[in-house]
This record gives C-alpha cells, sequence and structure tokens, in this order.
C-alpha cells in the first residue's frame, strides 16, 4: 500500500472502537475507571448495593447492580 492509503497512527477513531473506551463505571470528579470495593449488601427487588471507592481521589460512590 503506499503512504497515502494508510492511516496515521496517531488519529483516533470515532466508530465503535472509540465508543468502547466510554463504558464502564467513571468517577465524576477524576475520571478514574479504577474502583474498590467497600462492601456489598443485598437491597430490594434482588439488587445488590456497593459502595465504592475511586484508587485515585478516595471519593466514595453508591452503585446499585442487578444480580
Amino acid at each position: 500500500m503506499s503512504p497515502t492509503t494508510d492511516p496515521p497512527a496517531n488519529v483516533q477513531h470515532s466508530g465503535p472502537v472509540a465508543q468502547a473506551d466510554k463504558r464502564g463505571l467513571e468517577c465524576r470528579y477524576c475520571g478514574c475507571k479504577h474502583f474498590r470495593v467497600i462492601y456489598t449488601r443485598p437491597a430490594w427487588g434482588g439488587r445488590l448495593l456497593r459502595r465504592r471507592e475511586c484508587r485515585n481521589c478516595g471519593k466514595r460512590l453508591t452503585t446499585w447492580e442487578h444480580a
């Protein structure tokens, strides 16, 4: 292939690959995606309540999950 048809390596794509990076839980304070689960307990309706702490900034948040 010629150099003009190959995309540069540093160009970000706006298709499904770029959208896949936005999946998952993200800290609303610092944007980190790494959390530590502090505790888990069953909640009403067969759900789970998880209290999480961001590993970067230390802020805490609660998630409700379906079992």
